[in-house]
């Protein structure tokens, strides 16, 4: 089997990541004045692109190795990061407390679970 851990991106990663850029920059620009607005896609940009950088490292990195595993480690925070950044906006569209609450149990659910599938040896 060829090693293709040090291949460059593909041009579907390179078209993703400049649709995201893209994306964001004409969200920041349909929000200018909405500082929370702002700060959401700033927030998630970066965090999407420190994941996808922690998820390449861990690809490329030796079984076993230290920088597996930090990497790994990196995981769990930015997708718990990202899950509460939009549970925060979704919930404050929902027409009630309790579609808000139920926002905010799936929210705990996902973040709780993706602890125990990165951490809880099964």
């Amino acid at each position: 089997m060829a090693d293709n851990r040090n291949l460059p991106p593909t041009w579907a990663t390179t078209a993703g990541f400049g649709f995201l850029t893209l994306n964001s920059g004409v969200a920041i620009y349909r929000a200018w004045g909405d500082f929370a607005s702002i700060l959401l896609v700033t927030g998630s940009y970066s965090a999407l692109l420190l994941l996808f950088r922690c998820l390449r490292d861990y690809e490329r990195a030796a079984p076993g190795s230290p920088a597996r595993a930090r990497a790994r480690r990196a995981v769990w925070p930015l997708t718990s990061l990202l899950t509460v950044a939009f549970a925060w906006k979704v919930a404050a569209a929902m027409p009630s407390a309790a579609a808000a609450a139920v926002v905010w149990a799936l929210a705990v659910a996902t973040t709780a679970g993706g602890f125990f599938a990165l951490f809880v040896p099964g």
